[in-house]
């Protein structure tokens, strides 16, 4: 028993969070393969039809739009999962009567649904590379930098909904309800011209937009200019900063 815990105050207390999140997010695709496959199915629906009813020079463009879609709806997967922890397996109680933190129990969740996601982000990025024109450097950090700002701020909002769900029967709606509306009223799939004016307006006050106009036109998707693009850049990381720490304001921890 002493050498229990003598060993117990000797083991590390820091460091150990991702990773156990991560083997989390990995055998729950090791031992479910269609939790990686399904990811994967929903984009794919909607590039299908895009290829057969739009022109033909749209389809990058598309992929384009169905990778930030896919990291979009890790939001719905982190809301999922924190609300079913808290509900009904009551394992968030743990995480607050210990030294985690709410940020890192954000990130934590957020990054074990990433592994999840990651595979159709795999095959989407080879896609992408193979109907698009050259992408230079420049185009890939553009995608890969938009795609971490909107995991974290959409896995902020999925988490801060699911601690104000109290019931399970408000988990599958209210999240498919968020994500699915915030995903088409972006220009993802399209360009923003694309949209009825209204449209346009009301499309300019989603982060999701100015991810959306960055990468398509540092990928030469859409005509755009260097200016332009530091503008979607910095109300892009702007609108994130403020939409994550609005979520996190409203996010219940302790009285959860």
């Amino acid at each position: 028993m002493a050498l229990e815990r003598a060993s117990l105050a000797n083991a590390p207390r820091q460091g150990r969070a991702l990773p156990a999140f991560a083997l989390i997010g990995w055998r729950w695709i090791s031992y479910n393969p269609a939790a990686a496959i399904a990811p994967v199915l929903l984009p794919f629906i909607f590039l299908l039809f895009l290829h057969l009813i739009a022109p033909t020079g749209l389809f990058p463009l598309e992929v384009v739009g169905a990778m930030l879609f896919t990291t979009q709806n890790v939001g719905s997967w982190v809301l999922g999962d924190s609300a079913t922890w808290r509900l009904e397996s009551a394992i968030q109680d743990l995480f607050v009567a210990s030294p985690l933190g709410k940020v890192r129990y954000l990130f934590g969740i957020a990054f074990s649904n990433l592994i999840a996601a990651a595979p159709a982000l795999v095959i989407l990025a080879i896609v992408l590379a193979i109907v698009a024109p050259p992408i230079p450097l420049v185009g890939w950090a553009a995608l890969f930098a938009s795609l971490a700002i909107l995991w974290v701020l959409f896995s902020s909002i999925g988490i801060a909904i699911s601690s104000r769900l109290r019931s399970q029967r408000e988990i599958w709606p209210v999240g498919n309800l968020t994500f699915t509306t915030l995903g088409m009223m972006a220009p993802l799939y399209y360009p923003l011209s694309y949209l009825p004016p209204i449209w346009q307006k009301a499309a300019l006050f989603l982060p999701t937009t100015y991810a959306a106009l960055l990468v398509q036109g540092s990928l030469g998707l859409i005509a755009t200019s260097p200016r332009a693009m530091a503008i979607d850049a910095t109300l892009l990381v702007v609108s994130a900063i403020v939409g994550t720490a609005i979520a996190l304001s409203i996010y219940r921890w302790r009285d959860a």
